[in-house]
């Protein structure tokens, strides 16, 4: 791995050179994933009662349900033996969809910016391939799918599916899979969304009967998308599948798992979210009334973000208070406004202050949270 190699390869350059090393050079991510080892969850480590699409605990990873029974998703500690991973994400079905509607579909994604996936070189005859290797676990033994989508255009959008085997009921099994090049359609170089991973896990019967698309293929019925997809994990309440160990490079060998250290993994995660308050009487930021009844408060991101996000916050009564020079405000929600990515304008207005008054803003229930989103 990059990151175990950096002692040797200090200890190659001479003493005078060392201080001219960009370490930054050296310390380069090759796994396209991140979070694949399922170690950052900002969010929550459950979430119950899962029935539609959204992201849940482990950062990054959007969970595919369109109504296809309900979930128990979690970070779970049941995880490969002896492979150094830490965690893993378990799916736990709480109430059975043993007929699904037509459309309906459970399953797993993560989004990828273009500007990531430039090197590559989609569109060219020099593009790479790409190699998925990961560990999964479930009692649903059969053939499941996971699918790249290119995203950039509607009208040539394509996707390239391939299927594997769980093999053996509640046993971790590592799987690797590869995927040729793009030759015909690159990846826009901007920060918007370009490529999906998607690992399908169950399907309605409007998605079944099509062809595998084994080479990248234009989109055309999500029957072709998910053709192959034989197993439902939202068929009995007896279903968990678990998931952990996920890479997606370039080539066509899958290496060993890419380890981050945990603050380099939680940096990566914060481009795309940031959870900063969960507990009561602390302090969020400062600024002031700029009229009688009105408060701006300046926050400033960990990380400069994706894009200007947007603020998710739990509201209730009185759960902040506003300290100022005339006494304290009780407050019960927060609006954004002059967001950036590198930071926010936090305001409230109704208040009783003096125009000029600095605030102090803190919380004042065990509930609040405060956190900030501008995912794919």
């Amino acid at each position: 791995m990059a990151l175990t190699r950096i002692a040797n390869i200090a200890s190659t350059i001479p003493d005078d050179s060392i201080a001219n090393v960009k370490m930054a050079n050296i310390v380069q991510s090759k796994n396209i994933v991140i979070n694949g080892d399922m170690q950052i969850a900002q969010r929550a480590t459950s979430s119950t009662g899962v029935t539609s699409g959204n992201y849940y605990t482990c950062d990054r990873w959007f969970i595919e349900n369109t109504t296809m029974g309900t979930f128990t998703i979690s970070q779970s500690t049941d995880v490969p033996s002896g492979q150094g991973f830490a965690s893993s994400l378990k799916y736990d079905c709480t109430t059975a969809d043993a007929s699904p509607a037509s459309g309906d579909t459970i399953g797993l994604r993560q989004k990828f910016e273009g500007q990531n996936l430039q090197y590559l070189k989609f569109a060219t005859s020099s593009a790479e391939s790409l190699t998925l290797s990961f560990w999964i676990k479930s009692n649903k033994t059969g053939t499941y799918n996971v699918a790249l989508f290119g995203q950039d255009s509607a009208s040539t959008a394509q996707y390239f599916t391939k299927a594997y085997t769980i093999s053996s009921a509640d046993t971790w099994e590592k799987k690797t899979i590869t995927y040729i090049g793009n030759t015909a359609n690159g990846f826009d170089n901007d920060n918007a969304r370009s490529l999906d991973l998607t690992f399908n896990f169950g399907t309605g019967s409007s998605n079944t009967g099509g062809t595998l698309q084994t080479v990248w293929s234009n989109y055309g019925t999500s029957a072709d998308y998910y053709a192959t997809q034989g197993v439902n994990i939202a068929d009995s309440t007896s279903n968990e599948l678990y998931i952990t160990g996920i890479q997606l490079e370039a080539g066509d060998t899958a290496s060993e798992f890419e380890f981050l250290p945990y603050d380099l993994n939680l940096d990566r995660c914060h481009r795309y979210y940031q959870n900063y308050i969960t507990q009561n009487d602390k302090f969020i930021t400062m600024g002031g009334y700029n009229s009688t009844n009105f408060i701006y408060m300046w926050f400033r991101f960990y990380k400069t973000m994706r894009a200007n996000p947007s603020l998710e916050i739990n509201t209730g009564t009185n759960y902040y208070n506003v300290y100022r020079a005339g006494g304290t405000d009780s407050i019960d929600s927060l609006g954004i406004s002059t967001n950036t990515p590198q930071g926010c304008m936090l305001y409230k207005s109704g208040e009783s202050g003096t125009a000029g008054d600095v605030a102090f803003l803190y919380t004042n229930n065990s509930d609040v949270y405060i956190a900030f989103g501008s995912e794919l």
